[in-house]
């Protein structure tokens, strides 16, 4: 594709869309950023430096001290979450203190316009695909291209845990059911910047699809948008 875009894919927690938005920005040659990622290292650093980040004086204060980027690891051509210099990436995704306070750090306003203003100066030449729960409301709501992952629940709970196992954490279905639902609440409901659909945003439910079909439908509806075959 000559002409680059920006693809914006929100949705629940444990949906796939990090999954998605990776294999999708693989396949046509963009840029991908995790803003989940972002928003889990700065709880991180929180947690890691005992700041309370319900003393908003403090969390504003210590933003300045936090740098978050990405690199690719050329072995497995993933991406890792690079904070302060230092490679958070496995940390930030089983450390269930940091699942667990995510969504109370991402629903503080001086925490969402510290990273927005990042993820939009990552968009700024566009061939990007972001995922997270305000890219195509907020953070890019003129984004050519707007998904709206969802799935049930259960699914939802069960893909999460069947990540847990594999990474050697030791949980339960009721465990990360009960996370995925307060994260839930919390996201949709927050003051600033709530998790919703976008009025022009395309919703697909995976819940019974698998990723093969899935990225399929997203490059059909890529064609579509475009008047391209990619």
């Amino acid at each position: 594709m000559s002409k680059k875009i920006i693809i914006a894919i929100d949705g629940f927690s444990s949906c796939g869309k990090s999954t998605i938005a990776k294999d999708l920005a693989r396949k046509i040659g963009y840029r991908y950023v995790d803003t989940g990622a972002m928003y889990r290292a700065v709880t991180l650093f929180f947690l890691h430096n005992q700041i309370d980040f319900h003393h908003l004086d403090l969390v504003s204060d210590s933003l300045k001290d936090i740098t978050i980027n990405f690199r690719i690891d050329e072995a497995s051509q993933s991406q890792i979450t690079m904070m302060n210099g230092e490679d958070v990436e496995d940390v930030i995704r089983v450390n269930p203190r940091v699942a667990s306070a995510v969504s109370d750090v991402s629903s503080i306003s001086e925490v969402r316009r510290f990273l927005v203003k990042q993820q939009q100066a990552m968009g700024i030449e566009k061939g990007i695909v972001m995922d997270g729960r305000d890219i195509g409301t907020v953070v890019f709501p003129e984004a050519e291209l707007k998904l709206f992952i969802t799935a049930e629940p259960n699914i939802r709970a069960q893909r999460r845990l069947n990540e847990l196992k594999d990474k050697g954490q030791n949980t339960t279905f009721e465990e990360v059911l009960a996370n995925l639902t307060k994260r839930d609440y919390i996201d949709s409901n927050r003051e600033d910047s709530p998790l919703r659909k976008a009025d022009d945003a395309i919703e697909i439910d995976n819940s019974f699809i698998d990723k093969e079909e899935q990225l399929n439908l997203i490059i059909r509806l890529l064609n579509e948008k475009m008047g391209t075959a990619v």
